[in-house]
């Protein structure tokens, strides 16, 4: 999940480097970025852009990194090599970053309590405009939210790594032999359950060319706690797909017509199992 989903930024790319300016109240997220570069170039060289200046001072902060070579995932077939790739690249983001300095990096935009806490504004402001199969999933979902304890903190329960905060394929980059990763505008402190679930639930996932879920995941060695979390992971993470779809302005879609309907029934199947 990206809370700058909706491109708050501008780019600016040359041969050998790209250039991030982020508005005046970028909520941090230009912050997060340099963070994110200067901590991957430490622990995992290679794995993202590496860190070449950055101005956070400024009106508007501005981040330079160097340009990765490589074609984004999304919207292409994500299979074979493709998903070891994708499962090497995600392995190292979450282990890479020794423990005691994820402790010390902020909770990461997008949280557990975040999205619940925006589920329950969106029950009032979103739900009464659906309708049909949609409506029924918002209501089927949020029974299973005041059921299910989420909000007790279960992160507590599982061990922080350092995430990117945003699921989307198309920041993923194979370069016919190694995926590579961008955007750490969302990352900090997360758990793997959690951002497991932010790949396989973002609508970049299945939309287009489905991602194979269960090879993917069959790639991780999970533990009971982590299984547990990463199915009730991605039930919450579905449900706010759900609503965020459901809200888009119709005059402006973002996505194919029927998204929606074929999210509500993602949410159904998941809450089924």
């Amino acid at each position: 999940m990206s809370s700058s989903r909706w491109g708050t930024h501008a780019v600016e790319m040359t041969a050998d480097h790209v250039i991030k300016r982020f508005p005046r109240k970028d909520g941090g997220c230009a912050q997060r970025e340099w963070r994110a570069l200067t901590l991957l170039a430490t622990y995992a060289p290679g794995l993202a852009p590496e860190p070449r200046a950055a101005d956070l001072a400024a009106l508007e902060p501005v981040v330079v990194m160097s340009r990765l070579a490589g074609t984004p995932l999304r919207g292409t077939a994500v299979e074979g090599k493709k998903i070891e790739a994708l499962a090497k690249a995600v392995t190292t983001l979450h282990e890479a970053v020794p423990a005691d300095v994820v402790c010390r990096i902020p909770l990461r935009p997008g949280h557990q309590d975040e999205l619940v806490s925006h589920l329950d504004e969106w029950a009032v402001t979103i739900r009464p405009r659906a309708g049909g199969p949609v409506r029924q999933a918002m209501d089927t979902g949020l029974d299973w939210l005041a059921r299910s304890g989420l909000g007790a903190d279960t992160r507590r329960e599982v061990p922080p790594v350092f995430g990117p905060g945003d699921g989307n394929l198309a920041n993923y980059l194979w370069d016919g032999s190694r995926i590579q990763v961008v955007d750490f505008e969302d990352s900090g402190r997360s758990d793997r359950a959690f951002e497991l679930a932010e790949i396989t639930e973002h609508v970049g996932s299945w939309v287009e060319h489905p991602l194979d879920v269960s090879a993917f995941l069959e790639q991780f060695e999970l533990s009971p706690v982590e299984t547990a979390r990463l199915r009730e992971s991605r039930r919450l993470l579905a449900l706010v797909w759900l609503f965020l779809l459901a809200g888009e302005a119709t005059d402006r879609p973002r996505n194919p017509p029927g998204t929606v309907e074929r999210q509500a029934g993602r949410v159904l199947e998941l809450l089924a199992r």
